[in-house]
């Protein structure tokens, strides 16, 4: 396997890459990208009388708390609005780990998005989705029912995985681009780096199972656009737009989107090593 591209220095990054890269400053300036998108569809969609379809993920967050305040001050209606949100951790029996959970997704967006917004403004209850572990074709149907995803959001775990769409070696590219929402268990390293982000390092507290939007319906949505920021981002962001595409790392198959791009923090930038 050629690695040559870690070795890719932050003023060429970007150059000659296989998705395009968008190089900003602090973590601010990508998490503000990334709430003017979503406001800027919205008000696009909501204009022409069209219904606004948006994947969302729970990591990044901070673009959240930028398009709550741009929703409430300028009064933008979500009546038309359906957000799907990628994933949620289960529980050891599969059901969704309680909202009160620390690491609930569905907790923290009805906490810090939903719960936030002008209750005028905000759409009902059914339209703000999660992938269902006893139902996990519902994301198709509704995905389907709506006529595409407009936009999916996100980020880039440590070995490439969108949502939970973990490595799967087994399998050829094409073969993983055609998975659908599914239970599956995560992965020990991304258990690890989860434990660190989100629980100190306790990762014998981190759930096993996850209920996980299938890579076949990210790569479906008109727009990609993801966020990464952290320090080994660096090496992640490299491999995701220089890799070969692979189910080995699941973010290179954004390589084959036809409206596919990465906002890259100044730190997340730094060449690795």
């Amino acid at each position: 396997m050629d690695l040559n591209y870690f070795h890719i220095p932050a003023c060429d990054l970007g150059k000659d890459a296989k998705v395009p890269l968008k190089v900003l400053g602090d973590s601010g300036e990508v998490f503000y990208e990334l709430a003017l998108e979503m406001v800027a569809e919205i008000e696009k969609n909501n204009a022409a009388g069209r219904r606004t379809v948006f994947i969302c993920p729970v990591g990044p967050v901070g673009q959240y708390p930028i398009f709550v305040r741009l929703v409430n001050e300028r009064r933008i209606s979500l009546k038309n609005c359906w957000f799907i949100n990628m994933d949620e951790y289960l529980t050891d029996d599969g059901e969704w780990i309680p909202e009160s959970h620390k690491l609930s997704f569905r907790g923290f967006m009805n906490r810090n998005v939903y719960g936030k917004i002008d209750p005028e403004l905000l759409m009902p209850e059914n339209q703000r989705i999660f992938p269902d572990p006893h139902d996990p074709e519902n994301i198709q149907r509704v995905i389907a029912e709506q006529g595409g995803v407009d936009i999916a959001f996100g980020g880039i775990g440590i070995n490439g995985h969108l949502a939970f769409n973990e490595s799967q070696d087994d399998l050829t590219a094409d073969e993983f681009a055609q998975l659908h929402t599914r239970v599956l268990d995560i992965s020990r390293e991304t258990r690890v780096a989860n434990a660190i982000g989100d629980l100190n390092g306790a990762i014998d507290a981190m759930p096993k199972k996850c209920v996980t939007i299938g890579i076949a319906e990210i790569l479906s949505a008109k727009k990609i656009r993801l966020g990464v920021f952290r320090d080994w981002h660096r090496a992640v962001i490299r491999q995701t737009a220089y890799g070969e595409v692979s189910a080995h790392f699941p973010a290179t198959l954004i390589q084959r989107h036809p409206d596919a791009m990465v906002l890259v923090n100044s730190n997340a930038a730094q060449q690795p090593f």
